[in-house]
Formats: structure tokens, sequence, C-alpha cells
């Protein structure tokens, strides 16, 4: 008996939150416009910082690479 009152209040709870106040398709369509406008404008801007991060990574890779055969220059001199 338990299970069915439970089985009808979780009913009642889903058809209560389905029942909302849905926005007009010109509004829902305006909201995605932008919304898309957004996550171009930061994948922009993390494209960016990716490109940056890779010259600094390079950059740090390439003063290793030269202590690395300084060090060995003046080891085997």
């Amino acid at each position: 008996m338990k299970k069915l009152v439970f089985m009808f209040v979780a009913m009642a709870a889903i058809s209560f939150a389905a029942c909302t106040d849905s926005k007009p398709a010109q509004e829902a369509t305006e909201d995605t416009a932008a919304a898309v406008e957004e996550v171009a404008d930061s994948a922009a801007a993390v494209e960016e910082v990716a490109d940056s991060a890779a010259a600094a990574v390079e950059e740090v890779a390439d003063s290793a690479a030269a202590a690395v055969e300084a060090a060995a220059d003046s080891t085997a001199a």
C-alpha cells in the first residue's frame, strides 16, 4: 500500500513539474543565439590562452635544452 501511495505522490510531483511556464519560441531563439555567441567568444579566448601557453612551454624547453647543452660542454672541456 505504501508503494502505491509513493508512486501516486511521485506521479503528482512529476506532473506538477511538467506544468511550467514555457517561453515563446522567439525568446528562446534569441537566448540560444546569445549563448552560442558567448560560447564562441569563450572558445576564442581559450584558444588564445592555449597558444600563449604553448609558446611559453616551447620557450622554456628551448632554454632548458640550451642549459643542458652548456652543461655538457663545460663537463666535456
